[in-house]
């Protein structure tokens, strides 16, 4: 199944993130059954960057010309998305969102009930 290859790679970007000094983990963006961009936190390491979540990594290597295929993309990351990265994936209108593991303490989830207008019928897009 095309789930568990794309999330065994974002697994493997975790396990090189955090060999490198940063956090387990890692992302994978698919489209037409094809990785078309991959990302790994790097946050502390080479230089503080709290941007540098992998989701955000991900999002900045998609090639810019598949960009109006974004419904038809699938983002895989081995932790649920913060706020940040939640939000990034919902302005780049990504069509599916599959992760690995809940983050109790700094996941996107609880805040889905608050969303503002715009972001919520995103969401209402977003499998």
């Amino acid at each position: 199944m095309e789930d568990n290859k794309f999330m065994q790679r974002a697994i493997e970007l975790a396990k090189m993130a955090e060999q490198e000094g940063n956090l387990p983990v890692g992302a994978v963006i698919s489209y037409n059954g094809q990785a078309i961009a991959e990302g790994r936190s790097a946050i502390w390491v080479p230089k503080f960057d709290a941007t540098r979540h992998a989701e955000m990594e991900a999002l900045r290597a998609v090639p810019q010309e598949l960009w109006t295929n974004s419904k038809e993309m699938s983002l895989y990351t081995t932790l649920e998305p913060c706020l940040m990265c939640f939000g990034a994936i919902l302005l780049h209108r990504i069509g599916r969102i599959v992760y690995g593991s809940t983050d109790n303490y700094g996941g996107a989830g609880p805040a889905m009930a608050n969303l503002p207008i715009y972001f919520n019928n995103r969401l209402e897009q977003t499998q």
